[in-house]
């Protein structure tokens, strides 16, 4: 048909398929610059024959490929997952390469997960609605020291909202430096809750100094929090949500178990604790594959070890 000068798309017709279809395997089974039907159907037998083998080292070896499998169908990247065994945190199984991790996923032994794999779609955010919040610091008077990231202590915080029919929000705050997250839904919303909320966070991250956050009217009092936390709170630019990459990072893994439009108050505090346990076990390449909650106890004995050093000092100096 080709040949008599019809198009992919009358190609298409007729056989009852797409026109990019055809065009596809065409292009991909030319030899010579022709597309040949017996040539074609034997590359395509030798594509598929040489499929088997890529993924073997992962499916041969069982512990590896329940790794593998657990913690793909939990969200982490093939790269998060080879840095973490390379790293040696995992005992007892051996090192793979991310290109290792695709061919599985690609081959016939990884179809399964393949197919369970979610697909990141575009997220386009609606913009809030802002009144007017006094004395605010903008985040362009955050210390450089805050900006690199370099003590733990230093975070953003923001809300998950439910849909236009739900009640309730969640209130998220991450770690900057070690991306630890804490959530705490409030399933009555006023200004009062919000603070409420924010203090039992700071029972659980008494590290916590320092807040970015948007321009949400939630925040109205936000000098008042910033005395009941004893912490300093800077805020983006309106419209500006780059400038808090870190939480719209965290926000955007807790909408893959929380999607849009869902009612916060039919989600329970015990889902939201498995919810936080789960993003805190995520190792992170930014943390050299270790979790974040990995991170924060190795942080938490160094600072020990250093004040225990000091106190000890101190008691020589005294004698």
């Amino acid at each position: 048909m080709r040949e008599k000068g019809y198009s992919y798309q009358d190609v298409g017709d007729a056989l009852k398929r797409a026109g990019s279809a055809v065009w596809n395997e065409v292009y991909r089974n030319k030899v010579n610059g022709r597309y040949d039907p017996l040539k074609a159907k034997h590359k395509a037998y030798t594509r598929r024959h040489n499929a088997k083998y890529q993924g073997m080292k992962i499916v041969q070896d069982k512990k590896l490929k329940m790794f593998v499998d657990t913690h793909l169908l939990d969200g982490q990247s093939p790269e998060d997952i080879s840095g973490r065994l390379k790293h040696g945190y995992e005992k007892g199984l051996q090192c793979i390469s991310k290109d290792s991790i695709y061919r599985y996923i690609k081959s016939p032994y990884g179809r399964r997960i393949e197919v369970k794999l979610e697909k990141k779609k575009r997220r386009v955010k609606k913009r809030k609605r802002l009144g007017m919040l006094d004395g605010r610091i903008f985040i362009d008077q955050r210390p450089k020291h805050i900006n690199a990231r370099m003590k733990i202590g230093h975070a953003e915080f923001d809300f998950i909202v439910s849909g236009k029919s739900g009640k309730g929000i969640l209130l998220v705050v991450t770690d900057r430096k070690l991306r630890t997250s804490f959530l705490e839904p409030i399933y009555k919303v006023s200004i009062v809750n919000v603070h409420l909320a924010a203090q039992k966070i700071k029972q659980r991250y008494p590290e916590w100094q320092t807040g970015t956050t948007d321009n949400d009217l939630l925040f109205a009092r936000h000098k008042e929090l910033e005395q009941e936390l004893n912490i300093k709170i800077y805020f983006c630019h309106p419209f500006h949500s780059w400038e808090k990459g870190t939480i719209e990072n965290t926000n955007g893994e807790i909408r893959k178990e929380v999607p849009k439009g869902s009612d916060i108050s039919k989600y329970s505090r015990f889902f939201f604790q498995k919810l936080e346990k789960k993003l805190n076990d995520r190792f992170m390449k930014c943390l050299k594959y270790r979790t974040p909650n990995e991170a924060t106890e190795l942080c938490r004995k160094q600072k020990k070890l250093r004040e225990n050093r000091k106190q000890k000092r101190n008691i020589e100096h005294s004698n």
